[in-house]
This record gives C-alpha cells, structure tokens and sequence, in this order.
C-alpha cells in the first residue's frame, strides 16, 4: 500500500510538472504573439495609414475617422471605443480573452503614441496595401493569441446570434457604413483607398488565421475521452458529441476496439486554450480541426456553471 501510495504521489507530481511546462510554453508563446501583433498593427498605422489619411474597417477605422476629424490623440480613442466591444467579449468569451484584448489594445496605444516609425512612402497605392498588410497581421497575430486588437469581429458574434445573420455579412455591413461616413468626411477617393487597406487587412487575417469563421469543429480521439469531454463541459463551458468508433487500424494495434470519438465546436478565439488543456490530460491526443462558417440549433453558447 505504502509503495503504491509512493508511486501514485511520483505521478501525481510528475504531472503536474508537466502542466506547468505546457502553461508555461502556452505564456510565453501568447506573449511573442502579442509583442509582435502590436509592432506590426503600430507599424501599419504609423508608417503607412495615418500619414496619408486612410482608414481601416472596424473599430480602427472608426477611430482614425474620429481622430482625423476631431484631432484627438489615436492611442485614446483606439481605448475608449474599443472598451465596449471588449466587455461585451468577457461575457461572450470569458476573462482570459478580456485580459489580453485588454493588455494588447493598451500596449498598441502606448505605441502608437511612444514610437515615432517613418513614413515609407506617400504612393497612395503602396500605402493602402502595405498599410492593410501590417495592420491585418497585427491583429491577425493577436487573435492566434487569444485576443483582439480590434472589437468588431466580437460584436458580429454577439450580433449573429440576435439577427441570424452570419459573421462576414455583419462585418460586411459594419464596415460598409464606416466607408460610407469616409467617403462622406474625409474624401471619396481616400475612402475607395481606405477599401483597399481592408481588403488587404482582411486577406491577411485569413492568412494569419486562416479564417475569421467564429465557429471551429474539434474532432478529438484518445484513451482518455472522459477526463477530455469533462474538461471540455466544465472548463469551457461548451456541450460534446460522442461517437461510437473502432479504432486499432494502426501500426502499433491491428485489434479492432470500440473507442469513444469526441466532437466539440468553440469559437476560433477557444481553440489555443482546449489545444493547451488535451495536451495537459494525453500529449497523444489525435486532434481534428476545421472551420465552421455558420452554425444553427444545437447548444452553441456556453453552459451556466453555478461553480
């Protein structure tokens, strides 16, 4: 009893080492994410947008229309209008997601505000491009951390629910009206320019990402699907799918065996996080995913959990 006591206290530590090696490199990874999204997006805006009076779509772009027509400081208003669609995410996503939108935006306007980047060039074609280019990385970069530069796509979730409308089309009309305003304040040529530095900024988050979908399907196979589906129901608050499969057509085991195959959809902006809690509970976990455009029925949002 007091070997086996002994032996199940070595694992027990073990593990848990193990764990903190995985949180540890999940930290650190978030955190190059993060540095680098915020150069980039800092880049963008400094280097290319701002100088030459074009937008972007979203709460950036809302931001540098309000700050070319008002003359208040970037770095403020890049905070205070992005504060609502971040709360709005807390609730939507959950408080690590709050966390680091909270600490990126605040680090892209201390930047913007701090590094005074050259300007690169005043062709107004390489502007809208390359300015779209960094600016879409940066945010690019900081959804692949778990977090957002930029409100807009958490307001399309939140909004798609309520109207029935897929995320792209709300993102579509969202940034319709804000060129519409362009066009109106600023100019009708720097408004068909400020298009294309969305243009380019969205094809870079899909590259960045690959893709923007709000839904991501997780197919997940392992010998340890309990504790999975548990920590899939309790940690993250999201329902599972469990099939019957057989398994065993491998090289190491020709035996057919029945095995339970987990399925699971969570937002693109979760996946980082259920990667990091499989790896914790089996390193061998074989893990599937694939994007989701659009979702209907079904339990989609989170489950209340009085713990």
């Amino acid at each position: 009893m007091g070997k086996d006591s002994k032996e199940a206290s070595k694992y027990t530590a073990g593990k848990r080492k193990y764990n903190r090696r995985i949180i540890i490199r999940q930290f650190i990874t978030d955190v190059l994410l993060l540095v680098l999204g915020v150069a980039s997006a800092s880049f963008g805006l400094k280097s290319f947008l701002l100088p030459s009076n074009f937008i972007d779509g979203g709460v950036t772009g809302i931001s540098l229309l309000v700050e070319h027509k008002t003359g208040i400081s970037l770095s403020i208003l890049l905070i205070l209008i992005n504060i609502p669609f971040v709360v709005l995410g807390y609730w939507q996503i959950g408080s690590r997601f709050f966390i680091k939108s909270i600490i990126a935006i605040a680090g892209l306007a201390i930047v913007v505000h701090v590094i005074p980047y050259p300007i690169i060039t005043e062709d107004k074609l390489l502007v809208s491009v390359f300015g779209g280019f960094f600016l879409g990385a940066g945010i690019g970069l900081a959804m692949r951390a778990g977090a957002v530069l930029d409100g807009t796509e958490v307001t399309a979730i939140y909004l798609s629910k309520k109207l029935g409308l897929s995320i792209g089309d709300i993102i579509l009309l969202f940034n319709i009206a804000i060129f519409s305003v362009a066009a109106y304040l600023i100019g009708r040529e720097e408004a068909l320019y400020s298009i294309l530095t969305y243009m380019a900024a969205s094809k870079t988050i899909t590259l960045i990402i690959e893709g923007i979908e709000e839904y991501t399907g997780v197919t997940i196979i392992s010998h340890k699907h309990d504790e999975i589906r548990n920590m899939i129901i309790d940690k993250l608050g999201r329902g599972v799918t469990v099939y019957q499969g057989k398994g065993g057509y491998g090289k190491i085991d020709h035996e057919r065996r029945d095995i339970e195959i987990i399925y699971a959809v969570v937002t693109r902006l979760e996946t980082s996080r259920l990667n990091t809690e499989i790896e914790k509970i089996d390193p061998s976990a074989f893990v599937i995913t694939n994007s989701i455009k659009d979702t209907k029925g079904g339990m989609i949002k989170k489950r209340p959990f009085s713990h």
